[in-house]
């Protein structure tokens, strides 16, 4: 029996437009969460004494869940319906936030963090997968998509404004509330404007398979963790064997199932695996670095996170012209080469970075490093949606999510503890026990100027060893895209009959 899709079409042109507009909503969520946090952490960890490790784990377990439960939830919103499961998950969200915000320990906040990312699991692929069901026509896909995106950089600019101006007036727990009325707002708009969609005929959820996908996904990263931060040990590999064995065991069972989890036969497109090995590739390369950047803004140059924020506003503007222009690029030039271009641009940046002595030049190259990163980011995700049929969107928004989002949180883990490592081997031998633990522990403590001057100096090390280790290895990925992507065509236009 064929798969059929119900849906509900929206009644007009511009209604689904405006129904684009309602689903920017949540992405605007998504992104303040993780831009003001990015601003937020030193604060919280001086608050609630949290260590290096805490920090990571704080900033790691948010994208470790959602990349964990996204494959889960996307085809749960295939079987359940994707406007449901957004508006189920927008209620979550909003109510994890709000025990986030009046945490009382590191454990507690890295809880609510893990909710927030099972929550955030249910949103991502939802929005997507409308947008992709919404708009079939691949130029307005593609130009949808853009909007998409721009909605989520023009996140990252009230997360760190708004934030800045909260963390100056009130506790750093006030940043997590930024979203409760944005998802308030959701949940009025959006049964009225937002159509449905849903397979009828797919069959029931896995739970196996869902145990497996976690089993598999999080002891690699804790091993992967714990091998960056304290070197060869019997039980970071142990765990690492463990998860790749549970992970065996997951695409064996999909294999053998009738209704997967994760359809594997999505991967038999070079376009759709190439795009989603690019776009991970990438993240883990390019988007760890924001976590070092923001705090070089204010433990090195000693702004304010409301100054901070501003500093990076150049590279937020940067993002929206490259998302916007990407896909009229597309029209006249190859995905491949459009993306490999944008990527050399953005080996630039981190080249610029990995060298930087002050914030002009580090913020100059954060710009570069988000102008070239725009292509890459909405032609992979156009190439990934657009690739899989109509029944499976759901699962390809997921899997699309899961590139991002995991990619982020392990660039997070193993490049931000290569910095951690950088940063302590810099150290002179006499620094004292808050400066070995990290810079921010030690500007919490209220050290001396002059004895923060050498951590601050292994802090400014530390990032350029890892930028300069992201540019070399995204020319191999740049390289590496042009030629499996080389084949497809620029963005064409359906015909009346083609999007009939």
């Amino acid at each position: 029996m064929s798969r059929r899709v119900s849906r509900l079409r929206p009644r007009s042109v511009n209604t689904k437009w405006i129904g684009l507009a309602v689903l920017a909503l949540p992405t605007l969520l998504i992104s303040i969460d993780v831009f003001v946090l990015l601003l937020a952490l030193p604060h919280l960890s001086a608050e609630l004494g949290a260590g290096s490790t805490e920090q990571l784990w704080i900033m790691d377990i948010y994208g470790f869940m959602l990349a964990g439960f996204l494959i889960t939830m996307g085809t749960l919103g295939d079987r359940i319906g994707r406007r449901r499961l957004l508006l189920i998950g927008a209620t979550a969200f909003g109510l994890a936030s709000v025990l986030a915000a009046f945490s009382t320990s590191p454990a507690m906040l890295i809880a609510a963090r893990a909710l927030l990312g099972v929550a955030g699991a249910t949103i991502a692929p939802s929005t997507l997968a409308l947008i992709s069901n919404m708009f079939t026509d691949p130029r307005q896909r593609a130009t949808a998509i853009s909007v998409w995106l721009v909605c989520f950089m023009s996140g990252a600019v009230v997360g760190p404004l708004v934030g800045g101006l909260l963390l100056e007036h009130f506790w750093w727990g006030a940043v997590f509330l930024l979203g409760v009325p944005v998802m308030a707002l959701l949940l009025a708009l959006g049964p009225a404007l937002l159509p449905e969609y849903r397979d009828t005929a797919a069959g029931r959820l896995d739970l196996a398979s869902v145990a497996l996908s976690l089993a598999a996904i999080l002891p690699v990263i804790y091993g992967l963790k714990e091998l960056a931060k304290d070197g060869l040990r019997a039980a970071p590999l142990l765990a690492i064997g463990l998860g790749l064995a549970f992970g065996l065991a997951f695409v064996r069972r999909q294999h053998l199932l009738p209704d997967p989890l994760l359809d594997l036969r999505l991967f038999a497109g070079r376009a759709f695996t190439a795009s989603l090995g690019a776009m991970m590739s990438g993240t883990l390369l390019m988007g760890a670095l924001m976590m070092f950047i923001t705090q070089y803004f204010q433990l090195v140059g000693g702004l304010s996170p409301f100054v901070a924020g501003l500093w990076m506003l150049p590279a937020v503007a940067a993002s929206g012209v490259a998302f916007l222009l990407s896909p009229i690029v597309a029209r006249r030039v190859r995905p491949a080469y459009a993306i490999a271009g944008g990527m050399m641009v953005s080996i630039a940046g981190l080249l610029l970075i990995s060298q930087a002595e002050g914030m002009v030049a580090v913020a100059a190259g954060f710009a570069l490093i988000n102008l070239g990163a725009g292509p890459m980011v909405v032609l992979g995700t156009d190439l990934v949606v657009g690739s899989a049929p109509p029944s499976k969107a759901g699962s390809a928004a997921a899997l699309n999510e899961t590139s991002g989002e995991f990619g982020f949180a392990l660039g997070i883990a193993v490049l931000g503890s290569i910095g951690t490592a950088v940063y302590r081997a810099a150290l002179p031998a006499d620094a004292g026990e808050a400066v070995r633990e990290s810079l921010a522990v030690a500007v919490a403590t209220g050290l001396d100027p002059v004895r923060l001057e050498p951590a601050r100096a292994a802090f400014t090390t530390g990032m350029h060893t890892v930028a300069g280790i992201s540019a070399v290895l995204l020319l191999g990925v740049a390289v590496l895209t042009a030629v499996l992507l080389r084949q497809v065509d620029p963005l064409r236009e359906k015909t009346p009959e083609q999007v009939a």
